[in-house]
């Protein structure tokens, strides 16, 4: 036991010392790795806004829609007259011509009665025998007979529909966005439209541009409100139209062979120009007439700046006045949600979304 006291625990003392002395001195000296490699892993970059120059440049305004080929709306058969059906010159199926004879209305005549001095010498009045006389209704427009409702001795009134003519012409219809109807400064007369597998690209005019007034059940032809200057009602509805909102339809030319159904791409210049100090449309809040940039001033700092729009082809906008060649600019508008699909898109602590690249 005295050589337990004597050499041992104090051996095992010293040891415990050392053992301790060793580990306090690794931990001031020597950090644990793991540490040390995510200290040098802390981020240090910084976000760069994105900035682009006002540059000159030529500029198209084609507005591009996806439309279907309709057949024209069929034409009504109107009677003339109020009376009976006397005879019926076609038959529904039948091609016929515009002003064509189809059939005719026997109309009673209203016969005067006639003051006369009767034998007596007192005055007598007499009604004359009835008439008849015959109103012919005739094709609104050449096509096909494609009904015809009535029978020899129907009575019928005037106003009455009795039949339809459906015409061998077509026409193209899209629907127009109100963003794409900003862009649409002029009014535009013909569009070129393009069928995929069909015949080349050709050129269909009489171009209308057309919105449902309220109230008119929603049918194009019920009224016209286009973009700015469009002209107005279309001349007629189209079978397969649209049914609601700002329309657009033009009429296929009568050498082009179409079918209902078919779709076709639509293509509508509505100006262009040359020469002209453009920025990307992400770089303006707002999109047509007016709207707001923000400038790089010399010493860094970025201000608000209002700018008149001219052109747009969707992705560049014309600048008429607020801005100069060469001026720099954000190529995002800030807060923006990054709508251009840039990678480097970070929100900041107030809440904004910043678009931009990345530096070490």
């Amino acid at each position: 036991m005295g050589v337990w006291r004597k050499w041992i625990f104090p051996i095992v003392r010293v040891v415990l010392v050392a053992v301790i002395a060793i580990a306090l001195a690794k931990l001031a000296f020597f950090p644990d790795r793991a540490d040390a490699d995510a200290e040098s892993i802390s981020p240090t970059g910084t976000v760069v806004e994105p900035q682009v120059a006002v540059e000159r440049g030529s500029i198209a305004n084609d507005v591009v829609l996806t439309g279907t080929v309709n057949a024209d709306a069929s034409a009504p058969v109107k009677a003339t007259g109020t009376g009976k059906i006397d005879e019926i010159f076609v038959a529904a199926g039948q091609q016929v011509t515009a002003g064509q004879k189809l059939f005719d209305i026997k109309v009673e005549d209203q016969p005067e009665p006639v003051e006369s001095t009767g034998p007596d010498g007192l005055p007598m009045t007499t009604m004359p025998r009835t008439t008849f006389h015959f109103e012919k209704v005739l094709a609104p427009t050449a096509g096909v007979l494609s009904s015809l409702d009535v029978i020899a001795g129907q009575p019928v009134a005037t106003g009455d529909v009795t039949g339809q003519v459906a015409p061998p012409s077509f026409n193209v219809t899209a629907t127009l966005s109100p963003e794409q109807q900003y862009r649409l400064t002029s009014a535009p007369t013909e569009a070129l439209v393009t069928i995929a597998g069909g015949p080349a690209p050709f050129t269909c005019g009489g171009l209308v541009i057309s919105t449902p007034l309220s109230g008119a059940g929603g049918s194009p032809a019920g009224g016209a409100a286009g973009a700015p200057g469009a002209p107005g009602a279309p001349s007629g509805g189209s079978g397969g139209e649209a049914s609601g909102g700002t329309t657009v339809r033009c009429a296929v030319p009568g050498d082009v062979r179409v079918f209902p159904g078919l779709s076709a791409q639509v293509k509508i210049s509505a100006g262009s120009a040359a020469d002209v100090l453009v920025v990307p449309i992400t770089a303006v809040e707002g999109g047509a007439e007016t709207g707001k940039v923000w400038v790089i001033t010399p010493d860094g700092e970025r201000a608000e700046q209002a700018v008149r729009l001219g052109l747009s082809d969707g992705t560049r906008v014309e600048v008429v006045d607020g801005l100069a060649e060469g001026d720099q600019v954000l190529q995002f508008v800030p807060g923006a949600p990054g709508e251009s699909g840039a990678e480097g898109c970070v929100q900041t602590p107030d809440g904004a979304m910043m678009c931009g690249t990345v530096t070490q």
